[in-house]
């Protein structure tokens, strides 16, 4: 079987709209970049590990800082429309946090994801890269959105941040997944670790990089 060259295609039908009167500029957008990328707080290297709770916990600190911010959601062919496409590592989807940029072009959507990358990318580039082979299928979202509903996806059936899921974030950043019967199990015997990673990430609301630079 001949595998077709990866591509990817913006998906209207789930995307929310930019807020094109809110942005940020690229300096401070790479500065943050480099922020999170050195921040403890997450484990870049598991790639398997909660996409979507890394992405929440960043998009959390966003607001508690009032910089703006939504999240890019890339399926795979397969996954969205049954047609050959797949991402990297097999993965059905991803999610990572997206930045709206002030460029000479307008507004431009950048995604901070330094699990897949080293630095910023263009949303489209993202969706491309992490493309393993035939087709896939972006679009952006609304930061308070958690992740989409088992069955049908629809533009305005996903899940919205709530204290269930906000717990399964800081069960993802100490690398637990606690939807699973292990990650369950994992809980009664790691309270002292998220006990650590929430007092971590509380603390990081408080302390915005602009202040501190």
């Amino acid at each position: 079987m001949i595998l077709s060259s990866p591509s990817t295609t913006f998906h209207a039908p789930f995307s929310d709209e930019l807020d094109m009167g809110k942005g940020i500029h690229l300096n401070d957008a790479r500065l943050l970049f480099d922020y999170f990328s050195q921040s403890p707080l997450f484990r870049w290297r598991d790639g398997h590990n909660d996409c979507e709770d890394r992405a929440n916990a960043i998009c959390i600190l966003l607001d508690a800082w009032g910089i703006p911010n939504y999240k890019g959601w890339v399926f795979s062919g397969f996954f969205i429309k049954k047609n050959l496409g797949s991402l990297i590592h097999a993965w059905n989807f991803h999610v990572a946090t997206l930045l709206p940029v002030l460029t000479q072009k307008g507004m431009t959507p950048y995604i901070l994801d330094p699990s897949t990358s080293n630095e910023l990318q263009t949303v489209e580039s993202w969706a491309r890269e992490i493309t393993a082979f035939g087709k896939s299928f972006y679009f952006i979202k609304k930061s308070s959105l958690y992740i989409f509903p088992p069955g049908k996806i629809e533009k305005d059936n996903w899940y919205p941040r709530n204290k269930r899921n906000y717990n399964w974030t800081l069960q993802g950043l100490s690398g637990i997944n606690g939807r699973s019967s292990i990650g369950k199990a994992y809980l009664t015997f790691n309270k002292k670790k998220l006990k650590r990673t929430e007092e971590l990430f509380k603390s990081l609301k408080t302390k915005s990089p602009f202040r501190e630079s």
